[in-house]
């Protein structure tokens, strides 16, 4: 099955399965990540390009997935002055990325320069905005008391959702948020180094928009497997 195109299918109102699962390519270089994608792409319309594939490739894996049909996720987790985070949120606009994460952290100034540079950079090429996500407390971090005043600051600073784990939808969906949900594992996976996390099928049944799925599916034995099971999961969930 060949991915549907980025501009044909717009992240903004996600309607299946498919839509709702983002591929973590956490894999190695391009090589390794295009053989994931190419092995499991049938069930997910974005991928996720963090700092060890950025790291590896830079913003050539922007093009190149966009190039192949996928969505694109920026995980750089922008955190530095707000003038720097704009600048740097410019040029990712620039790059046609369709989704850019702030860490929260920051503060509402710095998240609302980086929410600005990403139009600027958008408008710049005449793409339309990526959705912009404030980070909120990592998956890995077993203590989510910080989340309610993160959870503010990208309300205030006009982040179009949040980065948070399963736990905390319900309460990002009250505050009008899209989730970008990490730490997502099938019943009785490992849990590798997530702390705070949630099944495929509870965490879209409590109302989160996007799943991040990552070593459940590119670390499994069958890889194409998981995939379908994930996605079937999510497709009941939907259903239901």
């Amino acid at each position: 099955m060949t991915p549907s195109s980025a501009a044909d299918d717009p992240v903004w109102n996600p309607a299946t399965a498919r839509d709702r699962l983002v591929l973590a390519l956490d894999v190695g270089g391009m090589a390794q990540a295009e053989a994931m994608a190419a092995r499991v792409g049938e069930w997910f319309s974005t991928v996720k390009v963090g700092m060890e594939l950025f790291a590896e490739a830079g913003p050539s894996a922007f093009a190149r997935f966009h190039d192949l049909g996928y969505r694109v996720f920026c995980d750089l987790k922008l955190h530095d002055i707000p003038t720097t985070v704009r600048r740097a949120a410019r040029v990712h606009g620039r790059n046609g990325v369709d989704f850019c994460n702030f860490h929260t952290a920051g503060g509402e100034e710095m998240l609302a320069a980086g929410v600005e540079g990403l139009r600027e950079g958008a408008a710049d090429i005449g793409l339309p905005v990526p959705v912009a996500l404030g980070v909120t407390v990592l998956t890995s971090d077993p203590d989510a008391g910080a989340f309610p005043g993160r959870l503010a600051t990208a309300v205030a600073a006009g982040c179009d959702g949040v980065v948070c784990s399963a736990l905390e939808v319900a309460q990002a969906a009250a505050a009008g948020m899209r989730t970008m949900v990490p730490g997502i594992r099938p019943a009785g996976a490992a849990l590798d180094d997530q702390a705070r996390v949630g099944t495929p099928g509870a965490a879209i049944a409590d109302g989160a928009t996007w799943l991040v799925i990552g070593r459940a599916v590119t670390a499994a034995d069958d890889p194409a497997a998981a995939a379908a099971s994930v996605h079937d999961e999510v497709a009941g969930a939907l259903a239901g």
